[in-house]
């Protein structure tokens, strides 16, 4: 075993070691018991962050990748500058600063939440979705256009297929990336389990909020495992080793 795979081995180990120290710690303390004393409200607030979730990812996927298909097409090359930077300032405006200028518009609540989730969605997939595209060989069109196909057919039989890797691993990043965002939701009223997160700090009740934060970690690895899963049986093993996976 090398170097490097030693350290990362004893570095894992380590990541796992303090995870259950801390999870041993929590459950002694009962800082849990939010969870099991009120579990309708838990319950409540969970499926509130997962409808945040859903709604603003299925929107930001049909947005992005529809538009990272558009921006690589020889006709709209140049317009590629404009909205690949449009899309990069909508990163970059703080989440808390979009929350409170969309509530001047939209108000307070659930759709105000999921846009600044949806803002902060795009960028991702439709960068990977521009760049999984790009990376395709031209030679490879080249050879399906000898071969007759359409311009629509090299897209869906040729493009999307070996883009596949680069487009899921966006959403991915997307996906977990706004998990961990809705905590913001209750800000505004979008509900969710942000809720308790900020009422433990209010309040100063670690109970609250270990019972808020430690779901929302969970939800994350949980998804991020579930779209793993399906990365694995969507793309073909010599997409992956392309993709450098």
């Amino acid at each position: 075993m090398n170097k490097k795979k030693l350290i990362s081995l004893l570095v894992r180990y380590l990541v796992y070691a303090l995870v259950i120290i801390f999870m041993v710690w929590a459950v002694k303390n009962q800082y849990f018991s939010y969870i099991f004393s009120e579990t309708n409200t838990f319950l409540l607030l969970l499926k509130q962050h997962f409808q945040l979730v859903l709604v603003s990812s299925l929107l930001a996927i049909a947005v992005a990748v529809p538009a990272g298909i558009l921006i690589t097409r020889k006709s709209s090359r140049r317009a590629e500058w404009a909205v690949s930077n449009t899309v990069n300032f909508g990163q970059t405006i703080p989440s808390l600063a979009v929350l409170a200028l969309m509530i001047s518009i939209l108000g307070i609540g659930f759709k105000t939440a999921v846009f600044a989730l949806f803002i902060y969605s795009l960028l991702p997939i439709y960068r990977n979705t521009v760049a999984g595209i790009d990376s395709l060989d031209e030679n490879l069109k080249d050879a399906a256009r000898g071969m007759g196909m359409t311009p629509s057919q090299i897209l869906f039989k040729i493009e999307l297929p070996n883009a596949a890797y680069s487009i899921l691993a966006g959403i991915r990043t997307a996906v977990v990336l706004n998990i961990g965002t809705a905590a913001l939701a209750y800000v505004v009223g979008g509900g969710g389990l942000g809720v308790w997160i900020f009422t433990g700090i209010q309040l100063f009740d670690n109970g609250y909020l270990i019972s808020g934060a430690i779901p929302v970690t969970l939800l994350a690895i949980s998804v991020d495992f579930l779209l793993r899963l399906l990365e694995r049986a969507v793309v073909s093993e010599g997409i992956k080793r392309t993709g450098g996976m």
